[in-house]
């Protein structure tokens, strides 16, 4: 063969080459934006999962991909009333973190996870995991903006090979979401209450971001604000700072058992230092569900439709909670009853039937 023919034909024996492992490249994995901004290179099947993020693991079952976990998180084994209702498979998994949510190596060595994922407000920690297991890790959190839920649903049906679940959660959600936004959406600004929230069992830590109240014609009034920490969305505030906002609601995390709860209806409407608050002097405090270590994807629908009521009661009537938040946690999970025993747990019945 002619050196000039012998050329031509290396040159495209390695072009094929490199075709086809590029080809076997994009069939063997794929490339994800996480939280976190960071690519992350992830296989193509995923059969072995640890979660250390909640809202994460909620969503994978939710996608009907519970039986790739092999791991959970101590806040779902210890603290999560709900997960249990709607995975009871999740009790024979290993606790595979510590109360502050540190990974325990050892046993998530042992597991053989081809995929970890990991809280965005843990960042340090989830280049530490990856340099140590090996493995792709992933920080995802809606960071209580909608879109962000949406977009993390999207993203973790793209991981699992569940596009089609993905999307027909999606599409619940916004069908849901757009039905409750067109009931308040005739009311202006100015008619939109402003609402302060006592969340994570103190009466001055507060979201700065909390769409369900927007998203049910209310004003959040920590709005604005820079949380404390990056990847969380909590700050800290004074009480005078309450007074100067001077709320027309204020809504109480009620998502404990009533025996845990630090920061109750009753403790803020007898407070001295909180009186002359036009929301205690109305009558206007009530328990709300708020965030659960993030979101239950289910739960934060059936909140917003609850916030609607309390907020416009004229506008959007009393949805009868328990039966709805039922149907929108047999779409979500397939189960039955879920909300009306999540309920019976948390002695809510009384608070989210006024």
């Amino acid at each position: 063969m002619p050196a000039r023919n012998i050329l031509t034909f290396c040159v495209a024996a390695l072009l094929a080459v490199s075709a086809s492992a590029e080809a076997g490249q994009a069939r063997g994995s794929v490339t994800v934006v996480d939280s976190l901004g960071r690519k992350v290179v992830v296989p193509e099947r995923v059969g072995r999962i640890i979660s250390l993020e909640p809202e994460v693991t909620r969503i994978i079952v939710a996608l009907g991909a519970g039986e790739r976990l092999v791991g959970v998180d101590f806040f779902l084994r210890n603290h999560d009333r709900l997960f249990p209702l709607v995975f009871p498979a999740a009790g024979r998994l290993p606790v595979v973190s510590n109360q502050g949510q540190e990974l325990n190596y050892e046993e998530a060595v042992r597991l053989r996870p081809d995929i970890v994922f990991a809280s965005p407000s843990e960042f340090r920690m989830t280049e530490a995991i990856e340099r140590k297991m090996r493995v792709p890790v992933v920080a995802l959190a809606s960071m209580g903006r909608f879109q962000d839920l949406f977009s993390e649903i999207e993203t973790l049906g793209r991981i699992l090979g569940r596009e089609g679940r993905a999307a027909e959660l999606t599409a619940q959600f916004k069908d849901r979401l757009d039905a409750v936004e067109r009931l308040v959406s005739s009311k202006p600004a100015e008619a939109r209450p402003s609402v302060y929230l006592s969340f994570w069992g103190s009466l001055v830590r507060t979201p700065v971001s909390y769409e369900p109240v927007d998203a049910a014609g209310g004003r959040n009034a920590a709005s604005g604000l820079l949380p404390d920490y990056l990847g969380t969305v909590g700050v800290t505030i004074s009480i005078e700072k309450i007074l100067l906002w001077d709320p027309e609601v204020i809504l109480v995390q009620g998502n404990y058992p009533p025996a845990e709860r630090r920061v109750t209806v009753e403790s803020i409407l007898r407070d001295p230092r909180l009186a002359s608050l036009r929301a205690v002097r109305s009558g206007r405090v009530h328990f709300t569900f708020g965030f659960w270590y993030w979101w239950d994807p289910a739960l934060v629908l059936v909140e917003t439709l609850y916030l609607a009521h309390l907020l416009h009661p004229e506008e959007a009537p009393d949805p009868d909670l328990v039966r709805v938040g039922d149907i929108i946690f047999k779409d979500f999970y397939g189960v039955e009853g879920v909300f009306g025993a999540l309920c019976r747990l948390l002695e809510c019945h009384e608070w989210t039937t006024r």
